[in-house]
């Protein structure tokens, strides 16, 4: 939840470098080593009760598993696990562990054969790329080994927006464009699979279905669950419904989507996310920082569909949060065509009433505090706020 980990301040010392800070904690390395070697220790006592001298033999042996058979709960009392605990009989040359490298067909991906070398002009000396490409649902993490060429050329800053823009037609594979930084654009004319642009680390990325799709798009399902998943930053338009955990775990990254599934912005700690549509149960579980916006047509949403554990739902009445939100719906519209989006625009004055925000109660407290140091207004990560607050 902290987030903090690479910045040498973990406030339970586990990831703490720092002999200075060190030094506020009892607990050493080498107890965790000790503490190790006695794990190991104990289990080789157990492999050796079972006649067993290394890791790779237990593997399968299912046959030296017993089940309990006095169990008192009443969901386990009189279950058989004899047909999952059975072991077939196989030949010896049949492997049952790793036994050989596998190939992943990484230097076979349409990254290092085609887009790394579409992208060399950029990537070198930072020029201005289009291009358009044809991509199928077998193209795993499309994107990702392109940005980070660009990553490792520009560092972390990227590129300009827009510097290397790929449109792509087509159906996209599983974390397509997953971790690319800023500097890259994504346009998708077709759908997209699960994790779409997980850990998205800067660049924007545009969905919309193709422009001879017959169905309404905001009715219908176009990418897959935990889209923007761990996303730290950049832009996602998608026109048309996305499944289930859309943005969970989002620090950092913007979207608009016109309906999501359940558990939606689930642990998320900073970021935006605008819903112009229906939202499925549990929205904002766990959610300990960022702003959404839902569009609440039938006004049950806080009742109904959000879990109010961590967060409470506000009218959408402050000066910069209504600017923020039409500029966020705008920039849905130039960039998909989405239709939804433009009828909020033009009846803005009736639907404005009908936007609901999320906001985490205790991140929430934290932006008041920090308006009252006169610090300008920032959407980040919760407890990076709490501990500038805490610090004084």
């Amino acid at each position: 939840m902290m987030r903090k980990c690479h910045l040498n301040t973990c406030p339970v010392g586990v990831a703490t470098q720092d002999p200075e800070l060190r030094k506020k904690f009892a607990g050493k390395p080498e107890h965790v080593i000790r503490f190790m070697f006695f794990v190991a220790e104990e289990l080789r006592e157990v492999m050796a009760s079972l006649g067993f001298r290394t890791i790779n033999e237990m593997v399968g042996r299912s046959d030296v598993l017993e089940a309990r058979k006095a169990v008192d709960h009443w969901k386990a009392r009189g279950l058989d696990l004899s047909r999952i605990l059975h072991r077939p009989k196989v030949p010896e040359s049949f492997g049952t562990y790793c036994t050989r490298r596998q190939d992943h067909g990484i230097d076979q991906s349409f990254d290092l054969c085609t887009l790394v070398n579409l992208a060399a002009p950029a990537i070198e000396r930072g020029e201005t790329v289009r291009v358009e490409v044809p991509i199928r649902n077998t193209y795993r993490t499309f994107g990702t080994i392109t940005g980070s060429e660009i990553t490792r050329h520009w560092g972390g800053e990227g590129l300009a927006e827009d510097t290397v823009y790929i449109k792509c037609n087509g159906s996209a594979g599983q974390s397509f464009a997953a971790f690319t930084p800023r500097g890259m654009t994504f346009e998708v004319e077709g759908d997209g699979n699960d994790y779409f642009g997980k850990g998205l680390s800067g660049a924007k990325l545009i969905l919309y279905p193709p422009r001879t799709a017959t169905f309404v798009p905001e009715e219908n399902i176009v990418v897959g669950n935990v889209a923007l998943y761990g996303a730290t930053d950049g832009q996602c338009y998608v026109r048309g419904i996305a499944g289930e955990r859309f943005a969970v775990r989002n620090s950092g990254a913007r979207a608009v989507v016109e309906g999501i599934g359940d558990h939606g912005c689930e642990y998320m700690t900073g970021g935006c996310v605008v819903v112009l549509g229906h939202t499925g149960r549990n929205f904002a579980a766990g959610m300990s920082g960022g702003v959404a916006y839902v569009f609440d047509e039938a006004g049950d949403f806080a009742e109904n569909r959000c879990n109010l554990e961590m967060v409470e739902v506000e009218s959408v009445d402050q000066a910069e949060d209504v600017a923020e939100l039409r500029e966020l719906i705008a920039r849905h519209v130039r960039y998909t065509g989405s239709g939804v989006g433009r009828r909020i625009l033009d009846g803005w004055e009736a639907c404005l009433p009908r936007f609901v925000k999320v906001m985490p109660i205790d991140y929430k407290r934290v932006l008041q505090e920090r308006a009252k140091l006169g610090r300008r207004y920032q959407v980040q990560p919760l407890v990076g706020a709490l501990a500038e607050v805490d610090n004084g």
